[in-house]
C-alpha cells in the first residue's frame, strides 16, 4: 500500500511516501480504505521525537481518519463491507481485571495507546482498527470532515466538560484559538451556554475566531490577555481555562482564573514548565487538571454532535497524501486555521 512514514526521528525532511506492507485485521478488527485523514500538532511532536516514545520503524502517522471498510477480521459483528465510518483513535486494552478500562476511564488505563503516535495511524491507503472503535458516518457526510474531528473534539469535550465540569452561564478562557482542539473547544463551550473568551495571534485569526462563535477574541500580540480577561470580567476572572499553549501562557491563564476558578491542561506546546504561586493556589482555592483524550461514551456523544450538524469541524485545506511532508511543514509554521486533511 501507498503510505507516509519515517524510520527516522527528525524535521519534515524524514517523512516519505513510498510502499509498505497491507494490513491485515485481526480478531474483533476491520480494515479500512482510508479516504481522508487529518493533520494534528501530535504528529510533529511524534515525527520529532517524544520523551520515553519507542516506535517501532517504518511508522506511519495520522491519529484522525475517515473511509470505507473494506475486510472483516474474525468474530466482527454490526458492520459490513462498504460501511462509511470514522475511527476514535484512543485504543485501549478493554480486559475484565483492568480497573479503568472496568470503572469506564479509557485513558487510564495503563496500555491505552493512540493511533498514529503509538501504532500505526491512518496517513497510509489501508489500516486495521478494532471495531468498537467505529463510529458509522451517515450517507454523504464528507469524509474529510468527518477525519478532522475525532481527536481534537473528544480532547476538547473531556477537557471542558467531564473535567473542567462546564456550565450554563459560565466563562471560559480557551488559549491558542486557531487551533484544531481550541477551535472544536470554542464550539462546545457555546452549545453549552457558556461564555467563551479566545485567544489567538493576528488580525485574520481574530476575525476568523469571532466567526466560530467566540464572544470575545484577544489579540495576544497586541496586549495581556489576562489583563483584558479581567477588566471584562469586572476584575472576577473566568471559571475555566482550556490550555494547550504551556509556557508562554502559563502564569497569565492561572491570573485569569477566578476565585474557585479551575484551569484543564491538554498539552504543553511552547514547553512543559510553568511557575505557580502556591499560596495563591491555596488562597483562591484554585484547581489545576490534567486531560487526554476521552472514554468511548465521550467520543459517541461529541461525535454524535458532529454527525448531525451542531457543531461544525474546521478544515483548512484539503491536499493529496503526496504532499505530506509540505503538510508537516505548513502545520509546524503556524499556517493553519482548524486542521488539514491528506488523501491516500
Amino acid at each position: 500500500m501507498k503510505a507516509a512514514y519515517f524510520e527516522r526521528h527528525g524535521g519534515p525532511d524524514v517523512v516519505r511516501v513510498g510502499e509498505l506492507p497491507d494490513p491485515t485485521p485481526g480478531p474483533g478488527e476491520v480494515l479500512i480504505r482510508v479516504r481522508a485523514a487529518g493533520l494534528n500538532h501530535l504528529d510533529l511532536w511524534v515525527r520529532r521525537g517524544l520523551p520515553g516514545l519507542r516506535l517501532q520503524m517504518p511508522h506511519i502517522g495520522g491519529s484522525d481518519m475517515a473511509g470505507e471498510i473494506a475486510a472483516l477480521g474474525d468474530d466482527v459483528t454490526g458492520w459490513a463491507a462498504g460501511d462509511r465510518v470514522a475511527v476514535n483513535p484512543g485504543i485501549w486494552c478493554a480486559r475484565d481485571d483492568c480497573e479503568w478500562c472496568v470503572r469506564g476511564e479509557h485513558p487510564l488505563c495503563p496500555a491505552y495507546r493512540v493511533l498514529g503516535e503509538h501504532l500505526p495511524g491512518g496517513f497510509a491507503e489501508w489500516v486495521a482498527v478494532p471495531e468498537r472503535n467505529l463510529v458509522r458516518l451517515p450517507d454523504g457526510f464528507p469524509f474529510a470532515t468527518a477525519a478532522v474531528a475525532p481527536l481534537v473534539y473528544q480532547t476538547a469535550w473531556r477537557g471542558l466538560l467531564s473535567r473542567g465540569r462546564l456550565a450554563a452561564g459560565e466563562t471560559v478562557l480557551v488559549t491558542g484559538a486557531s487551533g484544531g482542539v481550541s477551535t472544536a473547544a470554542i464550539q462546545i463551550a457555546k452549545h453549552h451556554g457558556a461564555r467563551v473568551f479566545a485567544v489567538t495571534s493576528g488580525p485574520e485569526n481574530v476575525r476568523r475566531v469571532e466567526a466560530l462563535g467566540a464572544d470575545l477574541v484577544i489579540d495576544r500580540l497586541k496586549e495581556d490577555f489576562s489583563r483584558r480577561v479581567w477588566a471584562e470580567t469586572g476584575k472576577r476572572g473566568v471559571d475555566l481555562v482550556l490550555d494547550s499553549v504551556g509556557e508562554v501562557t502559563w502564569e497569565s491563564c492561572v491570573r485569569a482564573l477566578s476565585r474557585g476558578g479551575r484551569m484543564v491542561v491538554y498539552g504543553a506546546t511552547t514547553g512543559p514548565r510553568g511557575a505557580l504561586h502556591i499560596t495563591r493556589l491555596f488562597w483562591t482555592q484554585t484547581s489545576i487538571l490534567g486531560t487526554t483524550m476521552a472514554t468511548q461514551p465521550e467520543f459517541d456523544a461529541v461525535m454524535a454532535l458532529v454527525l448531525d450538524g451542531s457543531l461544525e469541524p474546521i478544515v483548512d485545506d484539503v491536499w493529496p497524501l503526496d504532499q505530506v511532508r509540505e503538510a508537516h511543514e505548513h502545520l509546524e509554521a503556524g499556517g493553519v486555521f482548524g486542521k488539514l486533511v491528506l488523501q491516500p
